[in-house]
Order: C-alpha cells, then structure tokens, then sequence
C-alpha cells in the first residue's frame, strides 16, 4: 500500500513542477508581447555598428614590413603576401598583399598580431557580390576607406543600443 501512495506523491510533484514550468514559459511569453517591434528598414535605415565589430580589414601599404605574421597566425593560412628581398638594403619590399574575403572567417587574429598595425578592421560590412572572385581584394582595394554610415545623408542611422530606439 506504501508504494502506491508514493507514487501517487511523486506524480503528484511531478505535475506541479510541469505546470510550474509551462507557468514560468508563459510568463516570459507575456514579457515579449509588450515589447515594440524591432524592425529596421535595411536598405534605407542601418544600424550604427559597435566599437569591436570585425567588418572588412583595412590595409596599409605604407606600414607594412612583409614580416608575414598575419599569414602563420590566420587558421586558414588566408592572407597572400608576395615579397623581394633588397640585397644592398637588407630588407623585404612588399610588392602584392590580398585577402580572399569568400574564405575569410573574419576572426581578427592578423589585426591583433600586426606588430606595425597596418592592419585594422572597418565597420564595413556589406560585401556581397554576385561574383565570388570579386570578394578576392588586393592592396588597392583593401587600402580604400569605408564610407562611414555616419557620413551618409541618404541612410537613417540607428543606433544599436534598444533603450535609445525607443526614443524616437
């Protein structure tokens, strides 16, 4: 008789605790009901990007030793960087430096390692192309600016930070 009655008590817990769960599920749901949509119109309103974000590396030719950090310490081995050493100087020159951004994971490690900085990441972000060999940029391209979303008269920026959104 004993072990009935327990397993009527355990039952019993166990359908207090289910509900108990659904109850805490619910109220979470109630929570996000009252919330205002957080929808942005992309093309014409963009959001304003955080200090870290990793967009696309901006290179510098100037700074750069071809000291080839950024390639052993890239997991994937991505930057390509073509060199000839002076003789009568003692020092490499950089002739060719690309990124294939199709194949970049954009992890930051050849930003963090440049021990000249000439690497640095933007706050652009917007790279698609319809050609996959597009994406592959050289020293010319990668030394270009990102316009700044800021700066855009066009674009309605908003800020990234929800407090502020509903403000407006």
């Amino acid at each position: 008789m004993f072990p009935m009655l327990t397993r009527f008590l355990n039952s019993g817990q166990q359908t207090t605790r289910a509900a108990r769960y659904i109850g805490q599920g619910f109220v979470i749901t109630l929570s996000h009901a009252n919330r205002l949509p957080v929808t942005i119109q992309y093309p014409y309103e963009k959001l304003i990007t955080s200090e870290r974000f990793r967009g696309r590396i901006h290179f510098e030719f100037d700074k750069c030793i071809a000291c080839e950090v950024c390639v052993r310490v890239c997991p994937i081995d991505l930057p390509v960087v073509d060199w000839k050493l002076q003789t009568d100087i003692r020092k490499k020159r950089l002739l060719n430096y690309s990124i294939d951004f199709g194949i970049c994971i954009f992890c930051g490690n050849c930003v963090e390692y440049c021990p000249t900085n000439c690497l640095s990441m933007s706050e652009e972000y917007e790279l698609s192309t319809y050609n996959r060999h597009e994406l592959n940029y050289n020293q010319i391209s990668l030394g270009r600016l990102p316009v700044s979303i800021i700066e855009d008269y066009t674009i309605r920026t908003i800020s990234s930070n929800l407090p502020q959104l509903n403000n407006l």
